[in-house]
């Protein structure tokens, strides 16, 4: 039975640097049997893949080939996950052309430099996001919506390539003019390409159902060429390559007018939120699977070394790529080894083995990229996102059609703008609670949930299940005040489980203090419990101070605390104190102080000034 890899406690400052290189120094020869065989397996895939997506970023070949193999040998010293493999993907070249194709203007040269721009551009975002720390922006896209912006770009790639499946051309660059381009242009099929291309699709499925750990794509690539070369169907009007470069890249800076910076920038940026959080959502799947975790923050890093790569080498924006990774993982690759010798493979083919690529029809491309076009597309998940929430399966839907109509760039916007409403819906109206005691339970609940709880008139204890920022506060102040207009009895102290509450702004403290104004008027004081002693840290210190000198109301370190002191006050008022049931609202004489169990830990006097509140 094979070695695991070794997952070490700690780590010096190489393998925070470079993981990988870390992970190669301590490499086990019983791990290279496995690792070659990976290896070769995951270059047989990824070069028939580079050079058909390349097609769908709008570039030569060859170029899609160095966007296979160099950022392999980057993401080998620098990524985290043991089964990640770096390469060309679908959403992202479909940006890379959406976004370059009308800057370019139809000029190749042009065309060559803005992609240059694009890939070191998003290199560098992701270095300097990556050494920001700003990993969790892999969290910000929801997994529904993520969902919907890939099904929208599954579907436009496959409209984009049944022309070409079919041979012939629509050249339209709109979804729905895409559509009836195909359906009006179905009487120009060229038959040859089509028997050729449609034989090759209904291999490649075959092969992925009954064969799957046989590399389809190049198993398809070369059966073609055998049958343009062997059936002259070249010239019989199938459309082929042509010929290919051998060699290696020459190193380039890019050069373009500073008036479209902008532009580059926000397609780069929303380059990098895409393809990020699909690339280590990847890289999580897989490192879950085999017991280990990966760092986001080096992830980020890696792939932005992995853009480098790519640019420096003329190739075109990647990230992680979930077909490679699984067959990598189907064949049992242990380390980061896999990547190099994959690369090293693929780079022998470019040098020295190029002439029969010039043979590749593109009908069989059209097939490879359809295949991985509807295995992008995720039924599966929408069935499940309509059983369980329609809301965000709605949502979901919503980033399709917005890639569809609006296009690939501004279903990026879309993606995002509905990640942020979701985010605000939920955390505008948070969950919210009266509390009182339940006889046998510990703690305090909510009697909407427990009618029977027990309350004490003229005392309400409130709970908001959320932060108290400034698009909520409002919401805040209005429901406790309609809590307050609720009860059965005139309130005297209502006071705040604020608990939850990690994250105060401006605009929650004033409207704090505005709640406080009201129920003063009514005879009521406002006082919180369990309030967080870092809310302080969201302000300056000089207002902390000031607003705990003039203690506008009393903190308390517990619920229980608050009840004590309720009861003093109104003891010493002399007045009768009994519990009331929010369900039959019938006065019961047990005294809290009983039931409600001070930690032992606590401080006689638990009475502080809030930080903040």
């Amino acid at each position: 039975m094979p070695q695991a890899c070794p997952t070490p406690s700690r780590r010096g400052p190489l393998e925070r640097i470079a993981p990988g290189l870390g992970a190669l120094l301590a490499y086990q020869p019983a791990w290279l049997p496995k690792d070659l065989a990976a290896g070769l397996s995951v270059a047989a895939i990824a070069l028939p893949v580079g050079i058909a997506y390349a097609d769908l970023a709008g570039v030569p070949a060859v170029i899609g080939m160095y966007s296979a193999i160099f950022p392999l040998f980057a993401y080998a010293l620098f990524g985290s996950s043991r089964q990640l493999m770096t390469g060309p993907d679908a959403a992202t070249c479909i940006l890379v052309a959406a976004t370059l194709a009308p800057l370019a203007g139809g000029d190749p040269e042009r065309y060559a430099m803005l992609l240059l721009a694009l890939t070191l551009m998003s290199g560098l975002l992701y270095l300097l996001a990556g050494l920001g720390r700003l990993g969790f922006i892999a969290n910000f896209l929801s997994q529904p919506i993520l969902t919907g912006y890939l099904n929208g770009i599954a579907v436009l790639i496959i409209v984009g390539q049944l022309p070409k499946l079919l041979g012939y051309s629509a050249d339209s660059d709109h979804f729905l003019a895409k559509l009836v381009d195909i359906v009006t242009g179905l009487d120009q099929t060229h038959w040859p390409t089509a028997a050729l291309g449609l034989g090759m699709l209904v291999m490649l499925v075959l092969i992925m159902r009954l064969l799957p750990r046989l590399p389809g794509a190049f198993v398809v690539v070369v059966l073609s060429i055998a049958l343009v070369e062997g059936l002259g169907l070249d010239r019989m009007g199938v459309a082929v390559l042509g010929e290919v470069p051998a060699g290696l890249p020459s190193l380039a800076l890019p050069r373009f007018d500073l008036t479209i910076f902008d532009e580059l920038l926000t397609a780069a940026t929303g380059l990098v939120l895409v393809s990020f959080t699909s690339g280590v959502l990847t890289a999580k799947s897989f490192a879950r699977r085999n017991g280990y975790g990966v760092d986001a923050n080096q992830e980020m890093i890696a792939f932005g070394t992995c853009n480098l790569a790519s640019g420096l080498a003329q190739g075109f924006p990647v990230t992680g790529a979930d077909s490679r990774t699984a067959v990598n993982n189907a064949m049992g690759g242990k380390t980061q080894l896999v990547g190099v010798v994959a690369g090293a493979a693929m780079l022998l083919i470019v040098l020295f083995v190029t002439e029969p690529l010039a043979f590749v029809p593109t009908t069989a491309l059209a097939a490879v990229i359809l295949v991985a076009a509807v295995g992008l597309f995720d039924l599966a998940d929408l069935r499940e996102l309509y059983r369980t929430s329609r809301r965000e399966w709605a949502m979901s839907v919503g980033t399709t059609l917005g890639v569809l109509v609006l296009g690939v760039l501004p279903g990026v916007l879309v993606a995002v703008a509905l990640s942020l409403i979701w985010l605000l819906t939920v955390s505008s109206r948070p969950n919210d609670a009266v509390l009182g005691r339940v006889r046998g339970r510990k703690g305090f609940h909510s009697v909407a949930d427990y009618p029977e709880a027990k309350t004490i008139p003229g005392l309400m204890v409130y709970r908001f299940d959320a932060n108290l920022v400034f698009y909520n506060a409002d919401y805040f102040k209005d429901r406790v005040l309609a809590a307050v207009a609720a009860q059965h009895t005139p309130v005297k102290w209502v006071v705040v489980d604020a608990s939850p509450i990690n994250v105060i702004d401006v605009t929650g403290v004033r409207k704090v203090d505005e709640l406080r104004e009201v129920l003063a008027r009514d005879g009521a004081e406002l006082h919180f419990a369990r309030a967080k002693t870092n809310l302080g840290r969201f302000f300056n210190p000089e207002f902390v101070t000031a607003r705990q000198a003039d203690a506008p109301s009393v903190q308390f370190d517990s619920i229980k605390r608050a009840i004590d002191a309720f009861i003093k006050s109104e003891k010493a008022k002399g007045v009768p104190l009994q519990e009331r049931s929010s369900e039959d609202q019938v006065n019961v004489s047990p005294d809290w102080r009983d039931t409600v169990e001070a930690p032992p830990s606590e401080p006689a006097d638990a009475e502080r000034p809030p930080p903040a509140l």
